[in-house]
């Protein structure tokens, strides 16, 4: 059987293991997050989004990892305080998990798989973006160093 995004369940940062097929229906962006990254303020234009199109059907998934120069060295409590302190993020954030290797989280996986990217099947830096259609369908990834801004115009399309 073919695999769907929403097979995939993650814990939150509060602890509480969610299940994707909750988001079912809406389109996804998943995003490897990092408190202490050069694009870290990436989570301003995140939350933008979010802001601007969540009653439209966006939902944004943060998944933090320490996987990329050592980033995000943090509990859940401090990236919780970090990203909502700093950055006002209200869209949900997932208990930190790695994106490369032998630990990688499944939904990392599965991604990873179904978009590679430049370096194959390897995510290449923190705030990777994966876009995913209301189907659950992964359809376009984006560089770390794609703004949240110009991944406004994908958002339009697919939110109508």
């Amino acid at each position: 059987m073919k695999q769907s995004f929403y097979d995939f369940s993650a814990n939150s940062l509060q602890g509480a293991l969610i299940s994707m097929e909750s988001y079912s229906g809406k389109t996804i962006l998943v995003v490897n997050t990092a408190s202490k990254c050069g694009l870290t303020p990436q989570y301003e234009g995140l939350e933008k989004l979010y802001q601007t199109y969540k009653d439209k059907g966006l939902i944004i998934l943060g998944f933090p990892c320490n996987q990329f120069g050592n980033q995000e060295p943090g509990d859940e409590k401090s990236i919780s305080e970090g990203c909502l302190i700093n950055y006002g993020v209200s869209f949900p954030m997932f208990s930190k998990i790695e994106v490369n290797g032998d630990q990688a989280h499944p939904i990392y996986v599965y991604l990873k798989k179904a978009l590679p990217g430049i370096l194959g099947s390897r995510i290449k830096w923190n705030f990777t973006k994966f876009l995913i259609n209301g189907q659950g369908t992964p359809i376009k990834r984006f560089a770390p160093t794609t703004t949240p801004e110009s991944i406004e115009k994908y958002l339009k399309v697919l939110l109508g």
